[in-house]
């Protein structure tokens, strides 16, 4: 999964992208709304942290923008202003959820997992295909309850195919959830991660599980016993 920060304040903003990196997630980060704005426009991220108060565009600004451009990633605005007035305002301009400053991280990280869950049509905290469960909060997979040691890499594309389950993921989308803007990437980076993946699932008779669609992509096969599907 692939976050935005946009936050003004330069300890705050490295906090969240250091913070979020390490749960898991791809990471970018912009320090006010002109900037934001124009990474939110030119890449599908699957949330948005924004802050209110920013120089340049502040983030109902931004967040007017970005509705009135038809895009609907899911944004949770951040403030210091405890006010109900600036809350109804900023919800009333297309946020999906608030945070009061100060706030524990682990707070904003159990809002981020509920949006993203939500914008995919999922509601709970847990997806299953078969005999495999992912941990959507810990960022864990399992099979028959045993852990599969998957690595940051590898248990994002699983979790993104898993949360898209019924349609081919383009390689460009995979890496585009996954990866951030700093990272360089290999024109085979996608297939070698998903080769690295297909090997771990191997050990539990679960290399199957991901489909590929030669030329386009790669997709969750439900049916865990059926054999891999080339076309």
């Amino acid at each position: 999964m692939r976050v935005l920060v946009v936050e003004d304040s330069n300890r705050l903003r490295d906090s969240l992208r250091e913070g979020l990196a390490a749960s898991g997630y791809a990471v970018d980060a912009q320090p006010d709304g002109v900037e934001g704005l124009a990474s939110a426009r030119a890449i599908d991220y699957d949330a948005i942290v924004l802050d209110v108060m920013m120089p340049n565009m502040d983030g109902l600004e931004m967040l007017r923008q970005l509705r009135e451009h038809g895009i609907q990633t899911p944004v949770l605005m951040l403030t210091a202003r405890d006010h109900v007035d600036h809350r109804v305002e900023g919800l009333r301009s297309g946020a999906d959820d608030y945070l009061v400053k100060p706030f524990a991280f682990e707070e904003l990280l159990a809002r981020i997992e509920a949006l993203c869950r939500r914008s995919s049509g999922h509601t709970q905290n847990h997806l299953s295909i078969g005999g495999l469960c992912l941990d959507l909060g810990a960022k864990r997979a399992l099979f028959q309850g045993q852990a599969i040691e998957l690595p940051p890499r590898e248990y994002s594309i699983l979790e993104l195919l898993a949360m898209n389950s019924g349609r081919v993921m383009a390689r460009h989308e995979i890496e585009e959830h996954i990866y951030d803007a700093q990272r360089q990437v290999w024109s085979n980076s996608i297939d070698s991660a998903v080769a690295s993946l297909r090997r771990h699932l191997d050990r539990f008779g679960l290399r199957d599980l991901i489909l590929t669609r030669r030329g386009i992509g790669y997709m969750i096969n439900a049916t865990t016993d059926s054999r891999e599907d080339e076309l």
